[in-house]
């Protein structure tokens, strides 16, 4: 039996009845990527000597009658996060030789719950782009079209997924970068509430000492090929840093608000004041909203009380490039400030927000910071109406690569027609900027053969909601597929 593309659920199973072993699931695992990771390159930094012992270790822990969540299971990890003795570059050349002496808190817990590392995957220079290359490690190809991208910035956790390396990864997301590379590969990924897991060690950049740090937008997550894995895995993952335990509180999530797709209430959106969705989008929309309503969900397409949406776009641009810039400061701020006081104050198109935000004051963060608490309020007035909100994670299915060196020249096509680049970020935007939960879903194949995904956003806090929304999609809709 070619155990592969299993669910980490169902490995878990075979485990505990004696089926198979640890060490025979690394093997395939390590055998699999040796013979098709050449042509997708999503592992760039294999481990496969310590995974080797960590999987005969598994197996000598089960043959003593132990027993954890992940307990011999292999897995990946975004190369963002800190392990031991393994590099962490964010692709960036001048970190090319930095290596880590301690593991990241996510990377600690999935061992503690027993899991193999196989290595790490692939991301962008910086982690910020929409797509997965970088001098050190090279490009990470979608494995439904080479020529395609397999998303960013955790698009080589994605592929990886994809191809059968290992049953789960973990990423992180900022501006969709755990959503947009499931809906580009085809795979599940669930982008938590803000705050809700411990991001230490997984989203420092290199050399930088890991300390607990409240992000304003980014999370750390789940990627897996079913629903039900993400679940797994993030009660892996969930829960406050062991430095800063005063936020346990947020360690017991609630029950999901339903159990059967007959209570839900969920509001369906596929079009954006901002930019077109494409058709492949929209029908993969459908496709979802079509399945929930045969399941007898209460499915509506308008609400008054869904926050306006422009200006949502607009709060997140803001928090995402001001925030982005700090992080990473540009040699010419006063070029950046002489160029966005040269803007028409009538142009309020979302690169005007963006040139604008680069030379955000502290003033100016506060306002939008002031801005996106009317937002969160506004959303926990929609969710005593629905359970969900379905929605597009970007606008397109994967798109060729694209490595202009200057991201601002870069375009997306929509049915045709060519948009700036980030403006597809407005989707994954919807539900970062007010911190709330999000499950990327499968929603069928393009035309072309390509993956298309969804994604359910939730309460803040009800992770399990849109979790278990996205299980009972799955029985509906037939969930992950491979490639070949």
């Amino acid at each position: 039996m070619e155990w592969s593309l299993k669910s980490a659920e169902e490995l878990v199973a075979a485990l505990r009845a004696g089926a198979v072993t640890s060490v025979e699931l690394t093997e395939e695992a390590i055998a699999r990527i040796e013979r098709d990771d050449e042509a997708i390159n999503a592992i760039c930094v294999p481990d496969f000597d310590r995974a080797r012992d960590a999987a005969h270790r598994a197996d000598q822990a089960r043959a003593r009658g132990e027993d954890r969540p992940l307990l011999g299971i292999p897995v990946t990890v975004k190369e963002s996060y800190n392990i031991a003795g393994l590099p962490t570059t964010w692709g960036m050349p001048p970190h090319r030789n930095y290596v880590p002496t301690e593991d990241a808190v996510q990377v600690a817990r999935l061992k503690d719950a027993g899991a193999v590392v196989l290595g790490k995957t692939n991301v962008p220079l910086g982690l910020q782009d929409i797509q997965s290359f970088n001098e050190i490690y090279g490009t990470t190809n979608n494995p439904w079209d080479h020529d395609r991208t397999s998303g960013g910035s955790s698009g080589g956790s994605a592929a990886a997924l994809a191809c059968g390396f290992g049953a789960l990864s973990i990423g992180s997301d900022l501006a969709g970068s755990l959503r947009t590379p499931a809906h580009f590969c085809g795979i599940y990924a669930h982008k938590p509430t803000l705050g809700l897991v411990a991001a230490r060690g997984g989203m420092v950049a290199p050399s930088e000492p890991a300390l607990p740090v409240d992000s304003d937008l980014a999370v750390v997550g789940p990627m897996a090929r079913t629903a039900r894995d993400l679940t797994l895995l993030l009660d892996v993952m969930a829960g406050p840093d062991p430095l800063t335990l005063g936020k346990a509180h947020h360690l017991v999530l609630p029950p999901a608000r339903h159990e059967r797709l007959d209570d839900f209430r969920v509001l369906v959106l596929d079009e954006h004041p901002l930019l077109p969705t494409s058709s492949a989008v929209r029908a993969g929309v459908d496709r979802v909203a079509a399945a929930l309503v045969d399941g007898g969900a209460r499915v509506e397409r308008h609400s008054p009380l869904l926050p306006d949406l422009t200006e949502a776009a607009t709060i997140y641009m803001q928090l995402l490039i001001s925030g982005s810039v700090a992080r990473f400061p540009v040699d010419s701020h006063e070029q950046l400030r002489i160029r966005a006081a040269g803007l028409s104050a009538d142009d309020q198109s979302l690169d005007a927000v963006r040139q604008r935000a680069m030379v955000f004051s502290h003033r100016d963060w506060i306002e939008a910071n002031n801005r996106r608490e009317l937002h969160r309020h506004g959303w926990r007035q929609l969710f005593a109406e629905f359970d969900a909100v379905v929605c597009p994670i970007t606008p397109t299915p994967a798109f060729p690569h694209d490595h202009n060196p200057d991201p601002g020249e870069r375009r997306i096509d929509i049915d045709g027609v060519e948009h700036h680049y980030f403006d597809q970020l407005v989707w994954a935007g919807l539900a970062t900027m007010p911190g709330l939960p999000a499950t990327a879903v499968p929603a069928g194949r393009s035309p072309e053969g390509l993956p298309v995904g969804v994604q359910l956003i939730g309460p803040m806090f009800e992770d399990r909601t849109p979790l278990r929304l996205a299980e009972l999609l799955e029985q509906q809709t037939g969930g992950f597929q491979p490639s070949q």
